[in-house]
């Protein structure tokens, strides 16, 4: 069902789903109402290509199906009709049971034969009439029902039954997850949690604009139509042109917050635990109470229920009290004793069940605010308890005491999988246990860097300690006993752990059986990085010489190898792209290996493989590692190429390899392919059989260094996309190879065509064009793919000759297939090569040059492409490391990104991108330096610390002088003599000294040193005013790379009298986390399908498959999760495109307030999220809403990257087109005129965007009646869509229709003027027309800007437009419309019929 918190199946060991109480806090569970009702909707959930991205690991979803298809569809195939009947066997139905508890009537429940037991406690629990009770078993005709036990396995449960709710007897643990339970209620809305990062609470905000609940529209219809009603004037700083950017409208004030004071204290008792003689009466444990009215009393919790006793603060006195109100619940013995209790406690109950379950239900990670109010701290006994008790797991509530993450990780990952259920329960466990892990990690790295535990090797200094708690082992990231020495010291060890996670991230997700990986999370806190992981059974016992039987513990000196181990990882090579190569040892002799040297084989004390040390699993990056005698390939070095960097670590991305692979077999289908159908054309021609040899080997010449040809394709300055690009590179080669042989002009022709393919063209059909240009091409491309897919035996040697020879020429390991693969140890210090493999090690040299040349060559025009035409719109710094990521460019390129856009002839279309690399390289800059300046910071100074960073980063106040906090606690007559020294002493004030002048010298030589990028800046004046910044979009993007959280108001950054920060406004430091997302691969495989049939025009199918891969979603993540959030999106998009406008409403909101949730208040996704709800609820007739909701994007985006920024266009139209719906037009032109502005910018004068926003700006003067101003914009429209589409298209009779009918409106209003003029006031003047917009032709335009386009199509226009997808798909299939469907957002663009 629904949102499981608690989803631990019960096979797992040690780890009894019983801790629930507290997983699963109050609201865990969907009000089941709602969620029982809509059992699909209530996950209504999902995942787009986009999104694919969001988790930063969009590459391993496509290694996953790349594996499939290099493994010849193993899974594929077979898994379809399976699918179908798996997917079944989930939905079973539901049925109706009848709940009958004391003292309330019985009423009905929904249930489904899947669910357990348990799980209707949890809504009991969670309901407004029941959620007091906690203590309870259910019983069917006198039976108690086993709480684990599947509803279907119960005899005698069926439609109609009745469990009745029976009270149980009070242990110790059951009054304490009682009074937890209890606190959790009175907290339920309270938001302090959710600002201080806690329990997975985030904030939402999306109810304030809404007013509650959108689906409720007929109570506003009656509104909407009252236009007068509905205020629509922004607030002074959304408009456009403000320069104001508050910061306080960010977390707007929510009245549901005002907090309902039921209790004033609710605490334990300094008497507990009872007496030896008073617990043989059946007490458990003592509460102390202060009720709202003052009353001061005692409780006691026993075995029968909560009790009135009396004792006081100073006497003890057990005995009951006279009445002792006895009640099985707190809940019902306060609501006798106080009268404010009872009533307030019903209201706030009233208002949580009334929340939207999205709003409650707790998030896998922890989310962080950057921004809090100021919030009362209030008295708490259950958080003081487990901030002492260090909760470690909850120990109280599992058997075994704490977890063994170790044994829980890899039980999980043994789980069976061979069928669709079998998988879902697998993907839950491993999914349920990584986030408690990230969680108890996150817990025990700040724990440990605020000194709460205990070191293991304690007389050591502290950089070198080590420490380990609650199972898990954390080491600091400074380079330990000169491990790293070699490779950069205390840099080289700052970025192991990430280049570890990455390594762990991959095996993970190749997920090979047998072959184990440690869990892994690193966090940043307070300067600090630590590595947190799992503890291989035994590994403590021995020393680690002993026990590593694979790899090397001293960078490949002394290097063991195992045939097991070579054995599984021989399984990941493929996937992974590493090669088996063979090293030398100590002694000379050649071991073999399949992974990087440094990779460590383990077997731990429970038999399992392990592998650890996985920083190399990915080749090195040859641009950033300067060799020796070796030289880079011209592509490399005209950029500056190869360049010193900190460390030795610098990897290549996984996403680059792939991409690199790709482009390579591109490039090695074509060559075979040219070749074939050279010696095709040659044995026509009857040509002397030396033809043919030279035709078979001049290509592996010419192409043998393929980067020379390469070059040729991609230095045009409009390098292409990768895909494009191979093509022309390919193209390229093979004309080259064409024209050095071809004795005939008839060969020469055929390759012709391709030669003008130089990486001129754009089409991202190329490769179709190259296929009907050159006959014959495509049956040589089908004889190419079976030479390939055969194993080279049985083909005839000419043809094995041409894929020998394209196998050389694109760096194959093997001669008779196509498979790339790297050897992660080439240029390894230390690392030694036997001598009859130099060949080999030369080919693998070129290989990694080759890579390093295609990500300056290909990725990086590609993305810079991908910007131009708004595939990729960055809107902050973590969409633009994304966006960089996706290609596989790592951040180090950041600098040599921008000195590309730099030099593009279009760099006016890329200053938003410009702007926010820029910004994105000053606070890394700033970031890196913060980093060193925190770790020298004693713990009481870190508020004044943080405080004056910020002001000498962001204050335009010159002299920033640290305020060094006045010791609270020296006396007065002492101070006087201690005023020179500063508490604390030492040289823990050396942060105080830092100036703004400093600091910004610092950062232009950190940008130099490390991004090898120039900024003449020396105050952040300058650099506002340089790059166009704004402050609070610096000091957000700070905030969240370093975690810190400062007080919500306005700041005057620009006071050039005060600091703008003191240290009152930094609230809290948050640890940055990373680790792995495990994902949930069934679903997304339907999401797919689902994706790709809405593409060719199958709606209803489409529909179907994507509310399939919610409901597995839900199955593996429970209900939250940014892959649901996707799902949402589309499903919503899905609905309003098929008319069903008030579902798409409802699944918008869900996937508004998972976004805000998962994502964050402000991320980009939510501000498109908020975008697209507007959209449905102008649509549903919620006029007022669907501003207020366009008002609150436009603040966020304000906020983000300002408002020279392309979507902003997008956006400013959406709110132009509706305030013009309600005949705001004064309003309406102010953003419509600004959206034509920001348009003309980005998409160029000429661009068809922009005839649409002069058209659009026409409509309002035309409603304003300023005709000549509607003339003027039409006529620009009319002109570019003359010039852009002919005049016979449509678009462009529509415009002169329009302006003919506006030349008339003129005509008539000059003629009423002059009649005006000539016969004053008794002139007869005919009434002119004045339109008023109906709200169809406004909605009809805001589609067409969202790109939503309903075309009305014919039977016969439907058959061709599927034939037309069908062949595309063909061609895709054989790879030549290789285009990067991955990273596009799923737009439904004018391909979709609407019948």
């Amino acid at each position: 069902m629904v949102s499981k918190t608690d989803d631990i199946p019960a096979s797992v060991p040690n780890c009894n789903p019983v801790d629930l109480a507290d997983e699963a806090g109050d609201g865990a569970q969907d009000s089941k109402e709602t969620s029982k009702t809509h059992l699909k909707d209530s996950c209504g959930c999902g995942h787009s290509a986009d999104t694919a991205m969001v988790n930063g690991d969009g590459a391993h979803e496509r290694t996953e199906e790349e594996d499939s298809k290099q493994d010849g569809n193993s899974e594929a195939d077979g898994g379809d009709e399976s699918n179908e009947q798996e997917v079944i066997v989930i939905q079973d139905t539901g049925f109706n049971v009848k709940i009958q508890a004391p003292g309330t009537e019985p009423f009905d429940l929904q249930v489904s034969p899947q669910e357990m037991v348990q799980e209707i406690h949890q809504v009991l629990m969670d309901r407004e009439d029941t959620c007091h009770r906690t203590c309870f078993s259910l019983q069917l005709d006198g039976n108690v029902l086993d709480n684990f036990a599947e509803l279907k396995s119960i005899e005698g449960l069926q439609e109609g039954s009745l469990l009745k709710v029976v009270e149980e007897p009070y242990t110790v643990r059951e009054a304490r997850i009682h009074v937890r339970h209890i606190r959790d209620l009175l907290k339920s809305l309270d938001p302090s949690d959710s600002y201080n990062g806690v329990d997975c609470n985030s904030l939402s905000f999306l109810s304030i604009f809404t007013d509650g609940d959108l689906g409720d529209s007929d109570k506003r219809k009656k509104k909407g139509n009252e236009l007068e009603q509905i205020d629509c004037t922004p607030p002074e700083h959304i408009l456009p042109g403000s320069k104001d950017r508050p910061l306080v409208p960010l977390q707007p004030p929510n009245k549901d917050w005002k907090p309902m004071q039921c209790l004033k204290v609710l605490t334990m008792s300094g008497w507990n635990p009872p007496p030896g003689n008073r617990k043989m009466h059946g007490d458990l444990m003592y509460l102390c109470m202060v009720t709202v009215e003052e009353r001061h009393v005692s409780v006691t919790a026993s075995t029968r229920g909560f009790y009135l006793n009396q004792s006081t603060t100073y006497t003890f006195n057990p005995k009951p009290a006279n009445p002792s109100f006895l009640s099985h619940s707190l809940v019902e013995l306060l609501s006798q004793i106080s009268p404010a209790f009872k009533k307030n406690f019903t209201a706030l109950q009233k208002k949580r069940v009334q929340r939207h379950p999205f709003e409650r239900i707790a998030t896998p990670f922890q989310v962080y605010s950057w921004t809090a109010p100021q919030v009362d701290h209030a008295m708490d006994c259950v958080r003081a308890e487990d901030a002492y008790t260090s909760r470690l797991g909850y120990e109280e509530h599992i058997p075994g005491q704490t977890r063994d993450w170790n044994e829980e990780l890899q039980t999980t990952r043994e789980l069976p999988r061979k069928n669709l259920p079998e998988r879902l329960l697998r993907e839950r466990a491993i999914f349920k246990v990584h986030s408690d892990f990230a969680a108890a990690a996150t817990r025990g790295a700040m724990a440990v860097i605020d000194g709460n535990v205990m070191a293991i090797n304690p007389g050591e200094e502290t950089r070198m300690q080590m420490f380990i708690w609650n199972n898990i082992f954390f080491s600091l990231g400074f380079d330990v006993r000169d491990h790293y020495r070699e490779l950069g010291g205390d840099a080289a060890a700052h970025v192991a752990p990430t280049n570890d996670l990455n390594g762990v991230r991959a095996y993970g997700a190749v997920d090979v059986e047998g072959l184990y990986t440690l869990g892994t999370v690193v966090v940043d806190y307070r300067g600090y990085r630590v590595t947190a992981q799992s503890i291989i059974p035994g590994i403590l016992e021995r020393e680690q010489e002993q026990s590593v039987i694979y790899g090397s513990i001293d960078f490949g000196k002394t290097v063991v190898s195992h045939s097991k181990y070579l054995e599984l990882l021989e399984k990941t090579s493929r996937p992974l792209k590493v090669q088996r190569h063979n090293v030398l040892n100590e002694k000379s002799e050649s071991v073999e290996l399949c992974s990087s040297v440094e990779c460590k084989g383990i077997i731990g004390n429970d038999g399992r493989h392990y592998i650890l040390d996985l920083l190399r699993t990915f080749p090195p990056d040859l641009n950033f590692l300067p060799v020796d005698g070796e030289e880079l390939s011209p592509e490399s070095r005209r950029q500056g190429f190869p360049r010193q960097h900190r460390h030795r670590l610098a990897c290549l991305r996984q996403e680059l390899i792939e991409a690199f692979v790709e482009h390579r077999y591109l490039l090695f289908m074509k060559m075979a392919a040219l070749q074939l159908m050279q010696q095709k054309a040659n044995r026509e021609a009857k040509a002397n059989i030396p033809a043919i040899t030279e035709t078979a080997e001049a290509p592996s010449e010419s192409s043998a260094d393929t980067t020379q040809t390469r070059t040729t394709a991609s230095d045009s300055p409009s390098a292409t996309e990768a895909s494009t690009d191979s093509n022309a590179s390919a193209a390229s080669q093979a004309a080259t190879a064409g024209e050095e042989n071809s004795s005939r002009p008839a060969t020469n022709g055929l390759v012709e065509p391709a030669a003008t393919l130089n990486g001129e063209r754009k089409s991202p059909l190329e490769g179709k064009e190259l296929e009907e240009s050159i006959p014959g091409l495509a049956q040589a491309k089908e004889l190419a793919e079976t030479l390939v897919a055969e194993d080279g035996s049985c083909i005839d040697p000419k043809s094995r000759e041409v894929v020998l020879n394209a196998c050389k020429a694109v760096g194959s390991i093997s001669n008779t297939s196509f498979d790339i693969r790297f050897n992660p140890d080439i240029f390894s210090p230390g690392v030694r090569f036997p001598d009859d493999s130099a060949d080999d090690i030369q080919k693998q040299k070129q290989l990694l040059k080759d890579a390093a040349a295609f990500l300056v060559s290909c990725q990086i025009p590609s993305l810079v492409k991908d910007c131009l035409d708004h595939s990729a719109l960055p809107m902050d710094g973590a969409s633009l490391t994304e966006a960089l990521r996706q290609r596989g460019i790592n951040i180090r390129y950041l600098g040599t990104v921008l000195e590309f856009v730099d030099k593009t002839p279009a760099k006016a279309q890329l200053e938003h991108f410009y702007r926010i690399g820029i910004s994105e390289l000053i606070t890394r800059c700033a970031k890196h330096i913060f980093k060193t300046y925190l770790q020298a910071v004693e713990l009481s100074a870190l508020s004044a610390a943080v405080s004056h960073f910020l002001n000498c980063f962001l204050s335009s106040f010159p002299d920033a002088v640290a305020h060094l906090p006045p010791d609270e606690l020296v006396s007065r007559r002492k101070s006087r003599k201690r005023r020179n020294r500063v508490p604390g002493g030492g040289d823990n004030t050396a942060w105080a000294s830092l100036t703004p002048n400093e600091l910004w010298k610092n950062i232009a030589s950190e940008a130099k040193s490390y991004y090898h990028f120039t900024i003449q800046c020396e105050s952040v004046d300058q650099v506002v005013e340089k790059y166009g910044f704004q402050k609070t979009t610096l000091l957000r993007e700070i905030s969240l790379k370093t975690g810190i959280q400062i007080l919500i108001k306005e700041y005057n950054f620009d006071s050039r009298h005060k600091p703008a920060f003191t240290e009152e406004d930094i609230l809290n430091i948050f640890p940055v986390v990373k680790h792995v997302n495990p994902k949930a691969s069934d679903a997304f495989h339907f999401f797919q399908s689902g994706q790709a049939k809405v593409q060719q025009g199958f709606l209803k199918e489409g529909c179907e498959l994507i509310n399939e891969a919610l409901n597995l979603f839900n199955n593996v993540y429970g209900a939250m999760h940014v892959e649901i959030c996707a799902c949402l999106r589309l499903l919503a998009r899905l609905n309003y495109i098929m008319g069903d406008h008030a579902e798409a409403l409802s699944n918008q909101q869900k996937a508004v307030l998972m976004s805000e949730r998962v994502l964050g208040i402000e991320h980009p996704n939510t501000i498109q999220e908020y975008m697209h709800l507007s959209l449905y609820c102008f649509a549903n007739g919620q006029l007022s809403t669907a501003l207020k909701l366009l008002y609150r994007a436009r603040y966020l985006m304000l906020l983000v990257s300002g408002e020279d920024h392309p979507e902003m266009a997008l956006l400013d139209s959406n709110i132009g087109l509706v305030l013009h719906g309600v005949m705001e037009y004064d309003l309406s032109l102010r953003f419509l005129e600004n959206a034509l502005t920001i348009n003309t910018k980005y998409h160029g004068p000429r661009s068809l965007k922009v005839a649409l926003s002069h058209h659009l700006v026409a409509r309002v003067y035309e409603s304003k009646a300023e005709f000549r101003s509607a003339l003027q914009h039409e006529k620009e429209g009319y002109t570019i869509y003359k010039n852009q589409m002919g005049e016979t298209h449509e678009k462009t009779k529509e415009s002169s229709e329009f302006l003919k009918y506006l030349t008339q409106q003129a005509v008539a209003l000059q003629r009423t003027m002059n009649e005006i003029y000539k016969n004053g006031s008794n002139a007869s003047i005919t009434p002119l027309k004045f339109t008023a917009p109906s709200m169809a032709s406004v909605l009809e335009q805001l589609n067409i800007i969202n790109g939503i386009i309903f075309i009305p199509l014919s039977q016969k226009d439907l058959e061709n437009l599927k034939a037309e997808v069908q062949r595309r798909q063909q061609l895709q299939e054989l790879g030549k419309l290789e285009e990067p469907t991955e990273d596009r957002p799923l737009e439904l663009e004018d391909k979709i019929p609407i019948d």
